[in-house]
């Protein structure tokens, strides 16, 4: 799954249109993935390497250069398999995911300047595919009035979406109905002006 130049584009026209009736801001994050740690990968496919040998010498008759060989061969290619980023990500445990997600998606929230918005009413829309992690995070000026279960709607939406494979239509839905709630909340003034880009950001 992924988005295309004109998902990108109906993206950020949804955006705009969602921000001409707010005060607030959405920024929106695609992550092909949140984990990149290398360290299990690395330790299993050493583990299993490690073992070779001690197999090979009981139930053959191979030279030990022969079984150098193949440790070496069978560690490299275990490496390539447990690197994959769908293999990588299926080896962490569930929580382990969703803690990855749940942090890149908040460093995201501070490195968009999202946090820096004055009457603080912007929203993060954070999607992380290979972990399946949706997340929308409001400021504490908007989270303040809208209490965090009330954008469980979008979520589900953007949820529904992803399932069938349609992420741009997805980003479409949740925008949709934030900007519904950041009109309700912080309706759009003569002094409001668009802060942060009106834009996808591709991870």
């Amino acid at each position: 799954m992924s988005l295309s130049e004109q998902d990108r584009d109906r993206i950020a026209q949804a955006i705009r249109a969602a921000e001409a009736r707010t005060s607030g801001e959405i920024v929106c994050v695609l992550a092909r993935a949140s984990a990149d740690a290398t360290a299990l990968p690395v330790f299993l496919a050493a583990v299993v390497a490690l073992a070779l040998p001690w197999l090979l010498i009981a139930v053959t008759a191979l030279p030990v250069q022969r079984i150098l060989v193949l440790q070496v061969a069978l560690f490299a290619v275990l490496m390539l398999v447990l690197c994959i980023p769908r293999v990588r990500v299926a080896l962490m445990p569930r929580r382990a995911r969703r803690a990855v997600a749940h942090r890149v998606a908040m460093e995201q929230f501070v490195i968009r300047g999202i946090a820096r918005k004055k009457d603080r009413s912007g929203i993060l829309i954070f999607v992380s595919l290979a972990e399946h992690y949706v997340r929308i995070i409001a400021d504490d000026g908007i989270a303040a009035k809208v209490p965090q279960a009330e954008w469980q709607g979008a979520v589900d939406a953007l949820v529904t979406h992803l399932r069938e494979g349609r992420v741009g239509d997805g980003f479409l839905a949740a925008i949709g109905i934030c900007g519904t709630r950041l009109a309700e909340h912080f309706p759009r003034t003569v002094d409001s002006r668009d802060e942060l880009p009106d834009r996808v950001y591709l991870i």
